[in-house]
């Protein structure tokens, strides 16, 4: 079964699919998955993808297992049910902003299939926290809720909110979206809002998490904080000296690459590179963080086979994260991972 579905996607599936604009692709596979999550048979389709499960606890919570879907792929949180029946232990949706925003123009999203990688500056293109949480509270109320399948909420920062005012529009998110999250991703490390990542700056960084530690009082979600691959070994450790001050609960490391020295040239664009080129300076950085501090590390980029998933956890990581990899390897990228998981 598992030999069919991989020739299913690779061989039948992906070409169709890489003969579109990527963006396209893209979207034409979440309104997929998004109409699927509203029919039970689809959903029942969907659960011969679900590997067996195994449990693991990570700050406080039980994941059905410890491979989940990085922020990105459904950024306005669409299609929960469906990647919950594909076998994710857990989904992580956005980055969502304050405000709804377009993003920045197409084309946005790039692939280099011989590097098994992507570029793209798509810039935070979402339906804003309003709608997003207007959509989870149906879709709870619905009882269609992916089950056991936790829910991780990446908000970042609206693109015309001045740096000077971020504090105000990550709480505007926070506040709107933390009863549906099982734990909230702060994401300071994209490089497609400009400006972003400097509020990875420990100054800016420490008002942002005290913040929202502040506000999270009631709640008292687990906050995350997702950081860039291309820190110095300075910066990182100003990043881990701010998040163990603000008690954070984990770090995700990490998020796309400025560093396009794996890609030809004449083919580059300008954005965050993804996929297998990310593998070693990301599992680097997952090695550091393990080394220096005693904060959980989820890890994401260059996951595309169990080989690359086990250097993660060898390198000290204790969940997983999947996204250009799952585009090109599909569904039995999670099976494959999943025979390596003790």
């Amino acid at each position: 079964m598992a030999v069919r579905m991989k020739n299913i996607y690779e061989r039948l599936l992906r070409p169709l699919l890489f003969s579109l604009d990527a963006e396209t692709a893209h979207d034409l596979i979440i309104a997929l998955l998004r109409g699927a999550s509203h029919v039970d048979p689809a959903l029942r389709a969907l659960n011969a993808f679900q590997p067996a499960p195994k449990p693991k606890t990570v700050f406080g919570i039980n994941f059905p297992n410890p491979i989940g879907l990085a922020a990105g792929l459904d950024k306005n949180g669409v299609a929960l049910p469906a990647w919950a029946a594909m076998g994710f232990g857990f989904i992580e949706i956005g980055t969502v902003t304050a405000k709804a925003q377009q993003g920045n123009p197409k084309p946005r999203i790039f692939r280099f299939p011989e590097q098994q990688a992507l570029i793209n500056r798509l810039g935070f293109n979402n339906d804003g926290a309003d709608a997003i949480a207007s959509r989870l509270r149906k879709l709870r109320e619905s009882g269609r809720w992916p089950g056991t399948c936790r829910v991780g909420i990446n908000i970042g920062k609206s693109r015309i909110t001045p740096l000077s005012e971020a504090t105000d529009d990550y709480l505007y998110s926070f506040r709107l979206l933390r009863d549906f999250a099982d734990y909230i991703a702060v994401n300071v490390s994209s490089p497609n809002t400009p400006g972003l990542r400097e509020l990875q700056e420990p100054r800016a960084l420490s008002q942002l998490l005290r913040a929202i530690r502040n506000d999270n009082q009631i709640c008292a979600r687990p906050i995350l904080v997702k950081i860039a691959p291309d820190l110095s070994p300075t910066e990182l450790e100003q990043i881990i000296a701010v998040c163990e001050q603000s008690e954070v609960s984990a770090i995700i490391a990490t998020n796309t690459t400025l560093d396009h020295s794996s890609i030809p040239s004449t083919r580059d664009q300008a954005g965050g590179l993804s996929g297998a080129p990310l593998l070693e300076k990301s599992t680097a950085l997952v090695r550091s963080v393990v080394a220096k501090s005693r904060i959980p590390v989820i890890a994401s980029g260059g996951i595309t086979d169990a080989k690359s998933a086990r250097e993660k956890f060898e390198a000290g990581a204790q969940l997983l994260q999947v996204y250009t990899g799952y585009i090109y390897r599909g569904p039995q990228l999670l099976r494959e991972i999943m025979e390596i998981v003790s």
